[in-house]
């Protein structure tokens, strides 16, 4: 089980630093909902098309044009809500959000800022020292996406690519409880795992369909728990946002270049003023983009083309039935169903395609076994030709099949490897490779005792160092299987060298 004690991570301070500080950080998580269609369009999301070719009316702002809320953006936002344990809100309410931007053709973005769809709710964060801790999402809250301006076309002109418009996003808020960088991007690596299990995003971060804001500040020790007890937010230091944050090794770079800034200008006497912040990876900086977003006046009201959205409890229950296993559960089971360690459930379930092929070719075999070779063989030689599961040229069926002639004692661990090597690369079914090419174990003791005679006769001065040194008598347990091809069973060979060498 994992433990949900944590020690508060510090930030080394930077050369002459007075004090040791904290790291407090919180996210807002923009994803892309996993839709055919746009939120208030019919026009289609997919990635890659011709510049402005998937844009509708409505999109493009065109005059007397009406949003037409997507039905099943809202279900999935819903589903992501369920998924991270949140509460449902049966009304919430569309708002307009007031600001000029070249790529957003309506002069205003469609978002929920008083009333979103989904309210409080928690994801449990596991670190890499097997500890884990609860990150509380504050709100999640549908909007749509602006367009996207294109600078390095042309030398005296950008462009406008529309495709974008009208996407919908979720945007995931979390309360400042992150302490770290790590546990930054493994709070991330969390939120993308579950909506790829729900099916609500496919958190490909290098499309832009997952991208995060990261508010970062710094407190001395103790402040942290101050907060928690008060929920008073002047207990901790003056935040910065680092906007547009794509890669989850960037945003880890990001934070700690933020933190040594903040700390270098509050130990020189200075105030970290809030603001909007953007991180130069090339450079390793952060600079200004824009002064804190309080003081911009968004003019926020309730959008007048659409009405409140009130769902029904029936509804939210149909789709919480329909929810599919979600990782901690699905992980908890495979400790307890197959006997496997907490790291192999991990891999094993770390995204849903490798935790259906595990699971595929664990059915009526043996677990572990089955987690061994999936892990080492399978998931080692993906990674090697740089593929995933989904690539794979070995099916369950197949690598079951293997797993079924070891178990039965058919080939050896050695010849298994060699089996497996032949169905990636040339397919075919594992039995009938075995038999056509005479990879079947040898299990008959005579033939096994014959070959170890001939190995003791031909080595008498061996068969001396044997019996006085007992571990030696590996050495003809190698040589018997040399002299069968790897087919003798292993543990067969290891019993009768032992009974004529008298050990």
């Amino acid at each position: 089980m994992l433990d949900l004690t944590y020690e508060t991570p510090k930030i080394k301070t930077i050369a002459g630093a007075k004090h040791d500080w904290e790291l407090v950080i919180g996210m807002e998580v923009h994803a892309q909902v996993s839709s055919n269609a746009k939120l208030f369009s019919g026009a289609s999301t997919r990635f890659g098309a011709e510049p402005n070719s998937n844009v509708a009316f409505v999109d493009a702002a065109m005059p007397g044009m009406l949003p037409v809320i997507n039905e099943y953006c809202v279900e999935q936002a819903v589903r992501t809500g369920l998924g991270l344990k949140a509460e449902i809100n049966l009304v919430s309410a569309f708002d307009r959000k007031n600001y000029f931007y070249p790529d957003l053709p309506q002069g205003y973005q469609i978002s929920q800022l008083y009333h979103p769809i989904v309210g409080e709710g928690e994801v449990l964060v596991e670190l890499g020292d097997g500890t884990a801790r609860k990150v509380r999402i504050e709100r999640i809250h549908m909007e749509q996406d602006a367009g996207k301006s294109i600078h390095d076309m042309d030398p005296n002109m950008s462009f406008v690519d529309l495709n974008r418009t009208g996407v919908c996003l979720m945007e995931i808020v979390s309360r400042p409880d992150i302490r770290g960088p790590e546990e930054a991007a493994a709070y991330i690596a969390k939120l993308r795992q579950i909506m790829r299990y729900l099916g609500t995003c496919d958190g490909n971060m290098q499309n832009g369909n997952l991208r995060a804001d990261v508010n970062v500040s710094i407190c001395l020790p103790g402040a942290y728990e101050k907060y928690m007890e008060t929920q008073d937010f002047s207990h901790l230091g003056t935040r910065c946002e680092i906007k547009n944050m794509n890669s989850m090794r960037f945003i880890q770079q990001a934070i700690e270049v933020e933190a040594r800034r903040q700390i270098a200008i509050v130990e020189g006497g200075g105030e970290v003023e809030q603001e909007t912040r953007l991180y130069d990876p090339d450079k390793g900086e952060t600079r200004s983009m824009r002064s804190k977003e309080e003081a911009h006046d968004y003019r926020y009201f309730p959008d007048p083309d659409l009405m409140p959205l009130e769902i029904e409890q029936a509804w939210v229950d149909d789709i919480a039935k329909a929810l599919p296993e979600l990782p901690d559960e699905k992980k908890a089971r495979f400790i307890s169903d197959f006997g496997l360690s907490d790291y192999d459930a991990s891999v094993l379930t770390a995204d849903v395609e490798s935790a259906g092929y595990f699971e595929a070719v664990a059915e009526g075999r043996d677990g572990k076994l089955a987690a061994n070779w999936v892990i080492n063989e399978l998931f080692g030689r993906l990674k090697k030709e740089d593929h995933d599961i989904t690539e794979s040229p070995v099916s369950p069926a197949q690598l079951g099949g293997i797993i079924e002639l070891i178990t039965k004692g058919d080939i050896s661990g050695k010849i298994a490897k060699d089996l497996f090597e032949i169905v990636y690369t040339e397919g075919g079914e594992p039995s009938e490779i075995v038999e056509k090419r005479g990879m079947k174990q040898v299990t008959d003791t005579g033939a096994i005792e014959t070959a170890v005679d001939e190995v003791i006769a031909a080595n008498p001065a061996q068969v001396e160092k044997a019996k006085a040194n007992p571990k030696l008598a590996g050495w003809f347990v190698g040589q018997v299987m040399k002299a069968t091809g790897g087919k003798a069973n292993p543990k067969a060979v290891n019993q009768i060298v032992a009974a004529k060498l008298g050990l």
